[in-house]
């Protein structure tokens, strides 16, 4: 169903193109040694290159260059072996330089597409433009002092991937549903680590609306959105708000723009400049840079298995779509479950992992790295239930045990006494005492009220204290009451 906006004058079509920055995983700056940790004291990671002293000269980090190529693979995109980095120029105070050594007319990467998959099942091609390698500004910081800015430049020179995509994205959840892939590719290929909330990865959202069978109306770009869920209320706000100047007989004009989180608005932030406002030229102290087509193809090679080549072997595994979907959205929680899967049923695994193992970890507000409970001790639990010791009833339990006090489930089923009861003389010991206690129901069953069935399994397996084999419960039960 296509998404609209209504407005006064009848539904409007949203029209969404996202530029993703993405800080690239390195040790070191783009064009410095500088060391590039989170979180380090201001102004601690600096070298004379990315403060912008007189004379400093740019040398290339060719593992920088090999992360914005493998990106572009994932991207199943196209990777120009000859491209150019340029110097575009503005001033602001944490730019040291006064200019951005970044890539304008022949990026690293070109065209690509990502997949993405929407909360009904469809999927849906968003086309990329570019990637293109640039260097980060440093960062101001205004709540330091009561009239003053503070400068921390550790960010300058970090090496950044800025990720164009077509204006191909309808509605919030498409946007959503694409940064969400973006990150996900990004954080398998280990090319950038996909923190928001650190500021490793961010978007500006470019927006505009229009009605149906037109062709595009003038873009707001709202600057540096640092959640998913933000990007996705930025679209929706600003939608609005240009869907309310059109109605209102004005224009909106081309400008950059902020999202008010709290508020849930965009704000103006300066009017949008074009390129050559920047006055891009190539940057005079670096070469062109010139890629090795079997250096490509060696990259490519060695890339880890991605998501959608992921899902679709768990599907060909007999997995749902939609626990293939869940499980390879974490490359951590895909390695969990293959590990727990090996030579056990995937189907089996994947019902124990996306069910109760994800309800004990959302339960104790822990990630999957930091489970109690490993792979191996789930598969140990998971055993237990194929050789008969336990049924599933028990293992619920045994299992909210292992997240308690991180014992394996062998040790904990001997010393509790929950190995499963099969002696069928137990079991029928069991059968007689619920049916002497409940007579009238025998009888209403017997007439053919058979639905009281259920009723009588759930009495046994009390008695028994949980610990009936199901199937022989049910088989012996049914002879009993017959």
């Amino acid at each position: 169903m296509t998404y609209t906006i209504e407005g006064r004058t009848g539904p409007w079509e949203v029209v969404i193109g996202l530029e993703v920055h993405a800080q690239v995983t390195s040790q070191a700056k783009l064009f410095s040694g500088a060391a590039t940790e989170f979180g380090a004291a201001p102004n601690s990671q600096v070298s004379f290159v990315d403060a912008g002293f007189p004379g400093m000269l740019p040398v290339i980090n060719q593992e920088c260059v090999a992360q914005a190529v493998r990106t572009g693979l994932g991207l199943k995109a196209e990777i120009h072996l000859w491209s150019r980095f340029d110097r575009k120029n503005y001033f602001y105070a944490d730019l040291p330089q006064g200019y951005q050594i970044s890539q304008f007319a022949h990026p690293i990467v070109g065209t690509g597409t990502v997949e993405i998959t929407l909360a009904d099942g469809s999927t849906k091609p968003i086309g990329i433009t570019r990637l293109h390698l640039e260097q980060d500004a440093g960062k101001s910081l205004h709540d330091q002092h009561p009239s003053k800015s503070f400068i921390d430049l550790n960010r300058s020179g970090v090496a950044l991937m800025e990720i164009v995509s077509e204006p191909d994205m309808r509605s919030p959840e498409e946007a959503g549903a694409y940064l969400t892939k973006l990150r996900q590719i990004v954080r398998y290929l280990g090319t950038c680590d996909g923190n928001m909330d650190e500021g490793s990865m961010r978007a500006d959202v470019n927006v505009s609306v229009r009605k149906a069978g037109e062709g595009f109306r003038t873009r707001c770009e709202v600057k540096n959105v640092n959640s998913i869920r933000f990007v996705m209320q930025a679209v929706e706000a600003e939608a609005r708000r240009q869907i309310e100047v059109w109605e209102e007989g004005g224009t909106v004009e081309q400008e950059t723009r902020l999202f008010d989180t709290g508020r849930g608005v965009t704000r103006s932030m300066r009017s949008k400049e074009d390129a050559h406002d920047y006055r891009y030229f190539p940057d005079p102290d670096l070469p062109p840079l010139v890629l090795e087509a079997d250096w490509v193809e060696s990259l490519k090679a060695s890339l880890p298995e991605l998501p959608d080549e992921r899902r679709a072997r768990y599907v060909a595994m007999g997995l749902s779509p939609y626990d293939a979907h869940v499980l390879t959205l974490e490359r951590e929680t895909a390695a969990f479950f293959e590990a727990v899967a090996s030579r056990r049923d995937a189907k089996t695994v994947a019902n124990w992992v996306t069910g109760d193992f994800f309800a004990a970890l959302n339960r104790t507000g822990l990630g999957i790295e930091e489970s109690p409970v490993g792979a191996e001790a789930l598969g140990e639990l998971l055993d237990l239930i194929a050789d008969k010791t336990i049924n599933g009833k028990i293992a619920k339990d045994v299992l909210a045990i292992m997240f308690e006090t991180g014992e394996r489930p062998g040790a904990i089923v001997d010393a509790r006494g929950l190995r499963q009861v099969v002696d069928t003389g137990a079991i029928e010991a069991a059968i007689d005492q619920v049916m002497a206690a409940n007579a009238d129901k025998v009888a209403e069953y017997r007439s053919g009220k058979e639905k009281l069935f259920g009723f009588f399994v759930g009495q046994v397996m009390k008695a028994m204290q949980g610990k009936g084999n199901p199937a022989l419960v049910n088989e012996v039960l049914k002879q009993k009451l017959a």
